[in-house]
């Protein structure tokens, strides 16, 4: 099918109309002093919409986590994320606020309204970096925990081995003891002389005639024989003791206990490994992740968490704050800046008259009007020559007539 050609008549009223509405904006623009780039500011409020999106997506699975099934302290907890998310959607019209009022105390007044919101997007920004820090910091505390009641179990077994090896080694001290003194005992009973033996005869109270063998044996053997009797008791108690001390420190197993503390470090150090906090943490300070301290740790998180929330809290409202264009209006200066003077004021108020002057058809000559334009110091407004406008001649054009 062919084609028209273009109307070169609609191609000129389009790009005089193009060009009208550019002067009518950039005339709206000096007489409002100020000009804004929208497409920044769209940014700015892209940038804002995120933000509370996040934080409102955070606080509500917040509320979620810690509210226990509670439906009344859920909602409760979603109302003061609400007005948060109403107080930083006001960070980008105070920040075009404080570039375009003309008065310093309502520029000083949006800029205090800013800092107040800042710190409120700070607020909810640290509990979101808190928040993505938080599953991997519990696992490590958790495994920690179990790593310090593994060891400190078996630090309590190594109290109660210490202990049973001690009565073990009492009983047996005892035990020992009591053998030297019964074999003491035991030699001396033998040592003792055997018993003397009489044969005793005589007569009854009734006549008749008796023949029996007295045997008196040593005074010591009893006592000794006592002492003898009392540390076979003695050994058999010890004895029984022993035993079951000795029973009780086969049941205490270091191998199980030193296995359970060397898993507990395994996962501790599987945790740490996991969390990027504990990471950058040990790179800082130059030690392995797993003997970085809680103290490092929570002030590298401090580090990670605050820092980004200022720069998201500002970094929408410096976009806004330079999406705005400040200008002198044209009460100030005029569009094309240019500037008069004082020293000039009078020649220009002359030419200006001798212009209506010559309009009028009253001619009046200046002679030291003319004495300056003719030497150059001054340049007329009007400079058009005409039979009621003066001539300037110069000096040397005269001295040679």
């Amino acid at each position: 099918m062919p084609r028209n050609p273009p109307s070169r008549d609609v191609q000129r009223e389009r790009r005089d109309w193009i060009r009208e509405s550019e002067r009518w904006t950039q005339e709206r623009h000096i007489e409002k002093g100020y000009r804004i780039k929208w497409g920044y500011v769209g940014i700015a409020y892209l940038v804002e919409a995120m933000v509370i999106g996040a934080s409102l997506a955070g606080a509500w699975l917040f509320a979620g986590v810690y509210s226990d099934g509670d439906s009344h302290s859920f909602y409760f907890m979603l109302l003061a994320p609400l007005v948060y998310a109403a107080v930083e959607l006001c960070r980008v019209p105070l920040g075009i606020l404080a570039r375009t009022q003309r008065s310093y105390v309502v520029r000083g007044l949006a800029i205090l309204g800013i800092i107040f919101a800042a710190g409120v997007t700070t607020k909810s920004v640290s509990q979101l970096g808190e928040m993505m820090f938080h599953p991997r910091l519990m696992d490590a505390a958790k495994t920690k925990t179990a790593l310090k009641d593994a060891q400190a179990d078996r630090a309590s077994l190594d109290t109660r081995i210490a202990a049973a090896d001690a009565r073990v080694a009492q009983y047996t001290a005892e035990l020992g003891t009591i053998e030297r003194r019964s074999a003491d005992n035991a030699a001396q009973l033998a040592a003792l002389p055997a018993q003397r033996c009489e044969r005793i005869s005589g007569t009854n109270s009734k006549g008749k005639a008796y023949s029996n063998l007295k045997c008196i044996p040593d005074p010591r053997t009893a006592t000794v024989a006592a002492s003898l009797n009392i540390a076979g008791t003695e050994r058999a108690n010890v004895t029984k003791q022993l035993d079951e001390a000795r029973a009780f420190r086969a049941t205490l197993d270091r191998g199980a206990i030193d296995r359970r503390v060397a898993d507990a470090e395994q996962a501790y150090r599987n945790a740490v490994n996991r969390s990027q906090l504990h990471s950058f943490t040990a790179m800082v300070y130059g030690v392995d992740p797993i003997d970085v301290t809680d103290a490092q740790v929570h002030a590298f998180l401090r580090i990670f968490v605050f820092v980004p929330a200022l720069c998201a809290a500002f970094a929408s409202t410096i976009l806004a704050l330079c999406a705005v264009s400040v200008r002198k209006t044209f009460m100030d200066e005029d569009d094309l800046g240019a500037t008069v003077d004082p020293a000039a004021t009078p020649y220009m108020l002359d030419s200006i008259t001798e212009a209506l002057r010559q309009e009028m058809g009253v001619p009046q000559a200046k002679p030291e009007r003319d004495a300056a334009v003719a030497s150059g110091a001054v340049i007329p407004m009007d400079r058009r020559t005409g039979p009621g406008a003066p001539v300037a001649v110069p000096a040397s054009a005269g001295a040679g007539a």
